[in-house]
């Protein structure tokens, strides 16, 4: 019994595998089928068919193993391999490798698992070994071996890797809104109905909104009270918990819903979401990492590493509300690997449904699948509704189906597989970023440039940390080039020469205004010659208006050409230089990426910073450019769609709390106005959908415009969002180490590592026993730091 007890963990080969394609092992495998006697055509049909492999359990005495083979009229067969080492009776279904006999036996060993059977090669038996192993944790390679018979020296050897994928390719998740009040029962029966409903429409999953337990009335003489928010908070083994636990095992469904829950200590308490299977046990149990506003004086946040749960539905992150305000907390979970993000809301304010929810399925490739408390029913106290608007987005961030202010279920078929593509409109999502300048997002709290900036603004101008004036007067300058250059020069030039005599000191030109649609793309070279001719023009109408002005334009050295944004002074020089570090598809046949973010403090401007086009799609990099500590990002651009505006561009200025000027080509695809989008400055009292949706001021669409827009410096000193959150400080860089990780190393599915057995990190692992450590009893990994009855 060595060698079946012999393999460390087999829960390690649950889940679904497909058949990868690497370069040359169709070739191999089909010379090596032919080698057994299989027809060219059938070995070549073989070699190359998409076969899925779907290890439905895993034990040292037995595997439960579906097959599918697409070119077998989508045939699927479901047998049990006994692991003792035995020969048994080949299932008749099966499809045979040549000419293989009807028994084999498996057995365990200390790199996976081996089968062997006897087939006939040209009237001689033979010995044909499949050993299973693993390259990485998402990764199997099947060595398929031929020996001769007794003596066992290998005739024949082919190999076939196969790549971790979710065990059902189309599910129906559901998301619920409703309201919970103070009477405990009465919000468990509120919720089990719901699930009853999701369940009966079909539905695999159900979210439910934040704090579904119980409505926070954890007041006392008008002041928040940890000692009432811990008398009426939950604990795992109490009867909230145990309620939905028992129904999720009744109706047979999987739930993620918010539940107030207390800590070891009292009166601490977490705010948690459960994800529970549907037999009952608690997979999950997450900490929100990031409260909004109040929610500080009265709960602690999390700390611990995002975690991504595998499971049959595919591998699934879950986020709290307020993580969804800020960038990490999503990123984080999607360069692990999640597919789909379940989050549970308790929101107020209409960024939720239509910017947050939206952007983080967009910006990562994923399904989002949002639920949020609805309506009002207190008629003292603060009135303002929760505003509903569950909603599941599909990866491109459209919403398949979305609710607004009444109770309400939405339902979705949802396919995880498609996170996997990483598809959008301007690059594949991950070769996209650049891990290598991300770096200031794990540095320390107060070891960044912006940690000057953390809080409230200082009350007396002077006393801002970096010299500029009070107000800095921008032009947003839409314009794109015309019929002959001729005219776009002078079209400019009257615009540089305006905007100076209306007051303004910066303008802001769109991407490559001065070239038409593909024009650099299809000759590079002519483009960075008059890219250089041009920039001496820009230069000296600069210093003929006394005006600062932000472009960009193709620019060479030494043979390698960059997309470089310009910042032109008002005496002609220039005065900072920002070679675009993103690259989108077009611009990788013609440009280098810049190697460094390029931020720095300008007499008379302030802290400055640039991006070019697509890059506002990247909510590291406008990371990093904040905890800089800009305070105007300037960006020439050429929207490729609405969202980019209207989504992107609003969520970098707000999450970030700088002001963004972004001008647009009036030939965008995108068919949306210039925008600038101000950092805003949190005074206390604001109206709750003023004080999280950052105010935008808008050019009209393909109209040559110049609006000049007034932006206060010391609102980007402000990082308030509320009372209690400020949304640099309340950050946790230790766990971002996975946003600068080579992308050769990231834990998810979509890549091959060069990590082996046995180094796989724990937090990399994909597998449910590494997040279900006691599944008899129904804990979770970070159990033990919640508290009991």
């Amino acid at each position: 019994m060595a060698e079946v007890e012999s393999f460390a963990d087999p829960g390690l080969f649950l889940g679904r595998w497909v058949r990868s394609n690497f370069e040359d092992e169709p070739n191999g495998f089909q010379r090596f089928l032919c080698s057994l006697g299989v027809p060219d055509e059938e070995a070549a049909r073989d070699a190359l068919e998409q076969q899925v492999l779907i290890f439905v359990s895993a034990t040292k005495d037995q595997l439960r193993l579906v097959q599918q083979h697409s070119w077998r009229e989508g045939l699927q067969v479901d047998y049990i391999l006994t692991m003792n080492g035995k020969k048994h009776k080949r299932p008749l279904q099966v499809p045979r490798i040549g000419a293989s006999q009807d028994e084999w036996r498996h057995f365990w060993t200390t790199r996976g698992f081996c089968t062997e059977q006897v087939v006939s090669v040209q009237g001689e038996d033979m010995l044909l070994k499949m050993c299973s192993s693993f390259v990485t944790a998402n990764e199997l390679r099947v060595d398929y071996t031929l020996h001769q018979m007794p003596g066992g020296e290998a005739a024949m050897q082919a190999s076939r890797f196969f790549e971790r994928s979710p065990f059902i390719e189309r599910w129906k998740a559901a998301a619920c809104q409703f309201f919970s009040g103070v009477d405990v029962e009465f919000n468990l029966k509120t919720c089990i109905s719901w699930m009853r409903k999701a369940k009966s429409e079909g539905a695999h999953l159900v979210v439910m909104p934040e704090n579904s337990n119980r409505d926070r009335t954890y007041f006392k003489d008008g002041k928040p009270s940890r000692e009432l928010c811990w008398e009426h908070s939950e604990t795992l083994s109490g009867s909230f918990v145990t309620g939905i636990r028992r129904a999720c095992r009744e109706i047979g469904i999987w739930a993620s819903l918010g539940v107030d829950l207390r800590g070891r200590q009292k009166p601490t308490v977490h705010i948690g979401i459960l994800l529970i299977s549907p037999s009952g046990n608690i997979v999950g149990a997450v900490k929100k990492h990031v409260l909004w506003d109040y929610e500080y004086t009265l709960f602690e946040p999390g700390s611990e590493p995002y975690q991504v749960f595998d499971t049959e539905l595919g591998r699934l992150g879950v986020l709290c509300c307020a993580d969804g305000i800020v960038p990490e907390a999503a990123r984080v979970l999607c360069l692990k690997g999640a597919q789909v993000l379940l989050n549970s809301l308790n929101s107020r304010g209409p960024d939720e449904m239509r910017l947050h929810i939206p952007l983080r399925a967009l910006e990562n490739g994923v399904w989002h699948v949002a639920s949020n408390t609805v309506g009002n029913p207190n008629t003292v106290g603060l009135l303002w509704p929760w505003t509903g608007g569950s909603e599941i987005c599909d990866p491109s961030g459209q919403r398949v189906v979305a609710s607004e202010e009444h109770d309400d279920m939405v339902i979705s078929d949802v396919m995880p597989w498609q996170s996997e593509l990483k598809e959008s409109s301007w690059a594949d999502l991950w070769a996209f970023r650049r891990p290598d300048l991300y770096e200031p997002m794990r540095l320390p709290l107060e070891s960044v440039p912006a940690a000057v900036m953390y809080g409230p603004a200082p009350v007396e101008p002077a006393a801002l940390p970096f010299e500029g004036p009070a107000v800095l007067k921008v032009a947003m300058m839409q314009l794109s080039a015309t019929h002959t250059r001729q005219c776009t020069e002078w079209m400019t030039q009257r615009q540089v020469s305006y905007a100076a005599r209306r007051g303004a000191a910066l303008g802001v030109l769109p991407a490559l205004w001065c070239f038409r649609r593909n024009e650099v793309q299809n000759d590079p070279a002519e483009a960075a010659s008059y890219s250089s001719e041009i920039l001496k023009k820009v230069q000296g109408w600069c210093k003929d208006s006394n005006f600062n002005l932000c472009c960009s334009l193709v620019e060479e050295e030494a043979g390698i050409r960059f997309h470089t944004a310009y910042l032109v002074g008002a005496d002609g020089s220039v005065l900072l230089k920002y070679r675009k570090t993103h690259l989108n598809r077009a611009e990788s046949s013609w440009a280098s990426p810049g190697g460094c973010i390029v931020v720095e403090t300008l007499p008379g401007l302030g802290r400055v910073a640039m991006l070019i086009g697509d890059e506002v799609w990247s909510p590291e990099l406008s990371r990093c450019i904040a905890l800089q500590a800009a305070e105007v990002v300037l960006h020439p651009t050429d929207w490729d769609r609405s969202e980019a505006a209207e989504m992107a561009a609003t969520e970098r200025a707000t999450e970030n709390r700088f002001h963004l000027v972004s001008v647009n080509r009036l030939d965008s695809p995108g068919r949306v106005g210039s925008q600038t989008t101000l950092a805003g400055e949190y005074i206390g009292g604001e109206p709750i959908p003023l004080m999280r949706y950052g105010q935008g001021i808008w050019c009209r669409f393909g109209v040559e415009e110049l609006i000049v827009v007034d932006l206060l410096r010391r609102q980007p000193h402000c990082k308030m969002m509320g009372d209690h959150l400020d949304v640099l400080q309340k950050r946790w860089p230790n766990l971002c180490e996975v946003c600068c990780e080579p992308q050769r190393s990231l834990p998810c599915w979509r890549e091959i590592t060069d990590v082996l057995p046995g180094q796989f990190r724990d937090k990399w692992q994909h597998n449910l026993q590494d997040h279900v450590a006691d599944t008899a009893a129904g804990r979770c990994r970070f159990a033990d730091e919640f508290g009991t009855l």
